[in-house]
């Protein structure tokens, strides 16, 4: 079992504040089994409710205190999981929250952007919130030595982080997991949600989004590729970013006139994921695209351990339109930090028009021998 990373963060929140805690993420990433896991440690009763299970629905979109105090009675903590299923979820945990302020409340879903939506208004103030992501190399540190996790590295960039995927030996059951994991999560219910009408559309786009992985993506080309509005495909990508699938890195500028920032880079939140949405699970030796994966690769494990030290800075990347670039530019604090990513030992110099225009900023390539301090 990987300890995860938010085990003792969420268990303080539960035992040190009478927040609701909500914890989201995509499907399989290990929310029920963090959560079970947390509550099978306190000597508590504890109520767990399945929003999946229609006998429960009716009370907790009742609106009724007195149908959820006979649910809820005798119970030390309440533990929903799948939340966005209860409809108006947002205002019967904010009528349980406030009848019963000694009972100890936490939700998982799936769906960000659906149960936001629920809950924003209803519950603000009144929540403590966290994202969980796939497994993190950082995780993985606490079980592995460095030797051990070089040793890792190429299956990762293949076949992902998802924990069920991490944990299986055999590499045909991996791609059968992952294909399983992208067909019922990334089409199904995330079409089946929107009630989308060109469900083949959204497919289309996740296949273009995995094809330009570290590269600027033009909304007005893939509009003419799927015959669709660019308004269209720019809710469509908001969607996928609140469905945990993918998500944006803007271009880094200070409104010089050679800098480049009016397109994004988009990348992908699990490269298993992406790799089976492209149906390619060669070997990094096989590849042309090893460079875009390490590069999504770096990017991605420093989310997670930035989200989960809850150490946040700005993203971006930068370009000129003369050529000059970095891979990653972080702005912390008023300092900017700028990056280059490579997937061998290379280590070159800054470019001069960043050093130029920025000589305070901090410079670092992250390559083969140096990246895992990057992420760890």
């Amino acid at each position: 079992m990987i300890t995860r990373s938010l085990s003792k963060t969420i268990t303080e929140a539960l035992i040190n504040t009478n927040k609701i805690v909500i914890l989201y993420g995509a499907r399989q990433v290990g929310k029920t089994t963090l959560v079970s896991t947390i509550l099978d440690s306190m000597q508590k009763r504890i109520l767990r409710i399945n929003a999946d299970e229609q006998r429960y629905l009716e009370v907790l979109s009742s609106r009724d205190s007195q149908k959820m105090k006979a649910l809820v009675s005798g119970y030390d903590i309440l533990f929903i999981d799948e939340a966005q299923r209860v409809p108006e979820i947002g205002i019967n945990l904010k009528i349980l929250h406030d009848q019963f302020p000694s009972l100890k409340i936490i939700v998982t879903g799936s769906s960000s952007f659906e149960l936001a939506n629920k809950i924003k208004e209803p519950l603000t103030g009144r929540t403590k919130t966290f994202t969980m992501y796939p497994l993190a190399f950082k995780e993985l540190h606490a079980h592995y030595n460095p030797f051990e996790l070089n040793s890792l590295l190429e299956s990762v960039l293949i076949y992902g982080l998802y924990p069920e995927v991490f944990s299986l030996e055999n590499l045909k059951d991996k791609q059968h997991h992952l294909n399983e994991l992208a067909s019922s999560y990334l089409y199904k219910d995330v079409l089946d949600l929107l009630n989308l009408k060109h469900k083949n559309k959204i497919r289309h786009l996740l296949q273009l989004l995995a094809f330009q992985i570290g590269s600027e993506v033009s909304l007005s080309e893939i509009a003419r590729q799927l015959e669709i509005g660019k308004d269209t495909v720019n809710s469509y990508l908001d969607i996928l970013e609140k469905s945990f699938i993918v998500f944006r890195l803007s271009g880094f500028s200070r409104n010089l006139r050679k800098e480049v920032s009016k397109k994004d880079k988009v990348y992908f939140f699990d490269l298993g994921i992406r790799n089976s949405i492209i149906d390619n699970f060669k070997p990094i030796k096989l590849r042309n695209d090893s460079g875009s994966m390490w590069e999504n690769f770096l990017i991605t494990e420093r989310w997670k351990k930035r989200s989960y030290e809850e150490s946040h800075a700005s993203r971006y990347f930068w370009r000129t339109h003369t050529g000059a670039e970095l891979d990653y530019v972080e702005e912390t604090e008023g300092t900017l930090y700028g990056f280059e990513f490579k997937f061998n030992t290379k280590s070159p110099k800054a470019p001069a028009s960043w050093l130029y225009n920025y000589p305070l900023s901090q410079y670092t390539t992250v390559n083969i021998d140096n990246y895992q301090s990057f992420i760890l």
